[in-house]
């Protein structure tokens, strides 16, 4: 089950790296950011049919007929605690609780432990990430196994048909960063500048959601709006770029050239071997969700991005970081012993660290994500208020 349009295109993806044999469901669980019919299906392309959206009632009877062995939990925090620690508290025979970070994780955060601890697998997908969450793990206490998978969305240039030139340059953008409108018109305005420079380049911004879709996270300064201004104002030819939706991999596959401040696409062009830049000009550190790329060799600044120069990343940091060998994943090996361990009778749960009154008030606030239409939720003021601030504590 998912929430969001990352998560959910997550999941979908792991499930397909599940082992034959295996019987799967996916479900959408219904918040105030839940993902449009057009989201969902992109997210799913390939799939034989689009999950369908279910209230957290729904989801819970599903569930009871299901008589799942595993649940994946692919959810934001606050969503993952209140369906394994209410939702689907209770479970006969209980089920093995999975959960993970669909994207890039480095730094480990407190958070995404203390809401994943009800769990008795949690899922990373680098070195990296197992080592620091490990030590989060050790220092807090609560919370289940870790596993390693590959992110499964990344795709060789191989496993990607091209059916036309490679002469694009595509801009992922990322909801969170940067924060400031300034900023992301200068990236804009630098575009648009290449595209005036290398006329024979298509440059696309790739944009998460449109601006009447939801994300996981929200998106104060769209892209789209900006360049609707930037272009109103004069400063921009209103043709020099264009914005597109759709599954990342379909546009690498024609890509000359892939830039972004932060984004797990990034990780989709390394894999598909297109070049790459990394923007630093707003800063490389933990709040700006690119720390990662730190020793990648990816590192550039918007004065590389007007003059096209793209960059491949270093082999010593693709290692470490997203690109270990196929059979150092344990995830599904770990899952499939936890399970036989449920069936037997020998499975100790997992110890979640937010059961307890001190977090009960918390815990029911987060419920109303999962119980409450969005269309509800935006109608009183006080409530949207209180909802907000506390959203906000849980970062």
């Amino acid at each position: 089950m998912a929430d969001s349009d990352s998560y959910l295109k997550w999941a979908a993806c792991l499930l397909r790296d599940l082992p034959s044999g295996c019987d799967t469901e996916l479900a959408v669980i219904r918040t105030p950011i839940t993902p449009s019919e057009a989201q969902i299906h992109a997210a799913v392309a390939g799939s034989a049919a689009d999950p369908p959206v279910l209230s957290a009632r729904a989801l819970r009877r599903t569930a009871e007929r299901f008589r799942p062995d595993a649940v994946l939990a692919a959810c934001t925090g606050p969503v993952v605690d209140v369906l394994v620690g209410e939702v689907l508290a209770g479970l006969r025979p209980r089920p093995v609780f999975v959960s993970g970070l669909p994207g890039i994780s480095i730094p480990a955060t407190e958070k995404a432990w203390l809401f994943r601890s009800g769990c008795e697998l949690f899922v990373l997908h680098s070195g990296r990430e197992v080592e620091e969450f490990s030590a989060v793990g050790r220092r807090l206490g609560g919370g289940g196994e870790i596993g390693l998978a590959r992110l499964p969305f990344l795709h060789t240039r191989e496993e990607v048909p091209v059916t036309g030139p490679r002469n694009r340059v595509i801009f992922a953008t990322q909801a969170k960063v940067p924060r400031r409108r300034e900023e992301r018109e200068r990236i804009l305005l630098t575009l648009a500048e290449l595209a005036g420079r290398r006329p024979d380049l298509d440059v696309v911004v790739k944009l998460r959601a449109l601006d009447t879709e939801r994300q996981t996270h929200n998106e104060r300064y769209h892209y789209q709006r900006l360049w609707q201004t930037l272009a109103a104002d004069g400063r921009v030819r209103p043709d020099a770029v264009r914005f597109a939706v759709g599954p990342m991999h379909e546009h690498l596959a024609h890509a000359a050239g892939f830039v972004t401040v932060s984004s797990t696409a990034a990780l989709e062009a390394i894999a598909q071997r297109v070049p790459l830049l990394v923007l630093s000009d707003f800063g490389v550190g933990a709040e700006m969700i690119n720390l990662v790329f730190e020793g990648s060799g990816l590192l550039g600044t918007l004065d590389d991005l007007a003059l096209g120069r793209f960059r491949t990343p270093e082999d010593a940091w693709c290692k470490a970081n997203y690109f270990h060998s196929g059979d150092e994943s344990d995830w599904a090996s770990r899952m499939v012993s936890l399970i036989g361990q449920a069936r037997s009778g020998r499975l100790v749960p997992a110890r979640s660290l937010l059961d307890g009154p001190e977090y009960a008030a918390a815990r029911r606030r987060a419920r109303l994500r999962v119980e409450v239409p969005p269309n509800v939720l935006r109608v009183g003021y006080r409530a949207k208020r209180r909802m907000r601030r506390y959203l906000k504590a849980l970062g």
